[in-house]
């Protein structure tokens, strides 16, 4: 186990400036020359606003970061988005618009008149986009997970619009992992209002650009929806699965209490992490449907409680879907440990606090899509693989146990990511992911999903981010090829972070980009191909 007592991990949540022009990042290694392209990715970089703090790990404003790779070079590029909520709060010098988990306090150069009619405005939600990019068409995005999405220009980095999903298609929000398949068709999930009032989920589906070269969006749809287990409270939802033919939705007992989210916020001085509430009872209900009839399966898949914030893969094998996840066992809402004041913590307290939340662990479920009521009381898993169950019960539920594919006390296997090009959705043998030792992110994993094999690149008071693969152009298997991601060194000489680069068949060092400027953290983003 490799701890931190110099507390290098804090530079991960340090307010940085970005760059007016692209910096040249100095190589050691050897970079391919076929890899040619942008890494982008997302994360806060603004952690106050003048004396006012952001207070949530989801609240800092965004910074989209790039580095570029041409014939073995590399530079790197980083602005921050120029949403309205950090244009506002630039103009006004202080934080306007209320975030993840910081409330922003009415304008006090308002009296006390007009600040009476703005509570009657309701909440201004926000389009802080610091979590993703995506392609949509030709087009790239950087978004959160409200209902903002922000157009971006993935060469300079410039904000060209902001874009409102609610104006194209029914939902209230949208995750920020929607699913790009390789004709460029995206899928995604948000909450909605369904029948009769009652919430639910809705999967929208977002063509591939066409010959009359129109904005896709325009012709967004909803191809299926899912109900919600309590009619007034949405579960909080991140990811989905997606394969040829189904899609799958995991509903989470962490609940987005409506009459809270809608009361007006001002009056109490509420932000978005005070409307989350656990469902003590309830544990986990997955749904699925037919991708290509958008049709609901009626089969009540049900399990023990867990939050879940990323699919791995999902995949269809003889009337089984493979469904793999990066889980937090309990129902108590892993976003609680996620405060600024927690993460910046020295180490002791980092780690007595991760004592308390709920712990990871990397699952393999497996849902039968073929019942036969005479099966009653029996497991109907016959694949060979796996030690997953599926038990029908009586009641007509399907009681699903798990198969532990990665597990370690407070060390998660997070962030995951594949070889999504060629195996999303499909049969597949390696993930790989970001360590999470506490929540502190101090080592890169790769995971064989079949043998449980593990492969791990780890250094001294270094921090990285996701790793990103990228497959070999001739590729012959799944694993070859590279993975990046970005590492902060702040103890070790003087240059403070680098692009990594690691061999992703055995995670060996294949060559670092190192710049003179601290970056912060990131969450997700893509390699966009020259």
């Amino acid at each position: 186990r490799v701890e931190h007592p110099a507390g290098g991990y804090k530079k991960l949540f340090e307010t940085v400036e970005e760059l007016s022009s692209p910096v040249t990042a100095h190589v050691t290694g050897w970079i391919p020359t076929w890899l040619r392209g942008s890494l982008l990715r997302c994360g806060p970089g603004l952690f106050e606003v003048g004396a006012e703090p952001f207070y949530h790990l989801f609240d800092g404003q965004a910074l989209l970061h790039k580095f570029d790779f041409k014939e073995g070079h590399v530079t790197y590029h980083r602005r921050f988005v120029r949403t309205d909520a950090y244009v506002r709060a630039m103009t006004e010098k202080r934080i306007v618009i209320t975030e993840f988990g910081t409330y922003a306090y009415p304008d006090p150069c308002k009296n006390i008149f007009s600040r009476f009619f703005s509570y009657f405005k309701g909440v201004e939600v926000t389009d802080n986009a610091l979590v993703n990019v995506y392609p949509v068409g030709e087009d790239y995005y950087a978004c959160t997970e409200t209902n903002f999405i922000t157009k971006i220009n993935p060469d300079t980095l410039e904000t060209i619009k902001q874009v409102d999903l609610c104006k194209y298609v029914s939902v209230n929000g949208a995750t920020a992992h929607p699913h790009v398949e390789n004709d460029g068709t995206v899928y995604n999930i948000g909450n909605c209002f369904g029948k009769n009032f009652a919430l639910a989920y809705n999967i929208i589906r977002i063509p591939p650009l066409q010959a009359d070269k129109e904005d896709p969006m325009n012709k967004s749809e909803v191809v299926v929806q899912f109900p919600c287990s309590d009619r007034f409270k949405p579960s909080y939802v991140h990811s989905f699965g997606l394969t040829s033919n189904y899609i799958v939705f995991v509903e989470t007992p962490v609940k987005i209490n409506l009459f809270k989210f809608l009361s007006s916020w001002s009056l109490w001085g509420a932000n978005y992490m005070d409307c989350f509430e656990s469902n003590e009872t309830m544990g986990v209900w997955l749904h699925v449907a037919e991708k290509k009839k958008g049709r609901l399966l009626n089969i009540k898949y049900r399990t023990s409680a867990f939050n879940l914030f990323h699919h791995i893969n999902t995949y269809e094998d003889n009337g089984f879907l493979i469904v793999d996840l990066c889980t937090w066992k309990g129902f108590e809402f892993v976003y609680n440990y996620l405060y600024l004041a927690n993460l910046r913590a020295n180490w002791d307290e980092v780690k007595r606090q991760a004592e308390k939340a709920p712990q990871p662990e990397a699952r393999r479920y497996v849902l039968p899509l073929n019942i036969d009521k005479a099966d009653t009381g029996k497991n109907l898993v016959t694949l060979p693989y796996t030690t997953a169950t599926a038990t029908l019960r009586s009641d007509e539920t399907i009681w699903l146990e798990p198969e532990v594919i990665f597990s370690g006390p407070r060390h998660a296997f997070e962030f995951p990511q594949i070889n999504y090009k060629k195996y999303c959705g499909k049969p597949y043998t390696y993930t790989y992911g970001l360590g999470l030792n506490h929540f502190v992110p101090d080592r890169l994993c790769k995971l064989n999903v079949k043998t449980k094999e593990t492969w791990v690149w780890q250094e001294p008071d270094s921090y990285p981010s996701e790793p990103i693969f990228i497959s070999h152009p001739d590729a012959l298997e799944e694993d070859d090829g590279v993975v990046l991601s970005i590492v902060i060194s702040p103890g070790a000489g003087p240059k403070p972070a680098y692009l990594l680069m690691l061999n992703a068949k055995d995670m060996s060092e294949v060559a670092r980009a190192e710049v003179e400027v601290n970056i912060p953290v990131t969450f997700h983003g893509l390699f966009k191909r020259a």
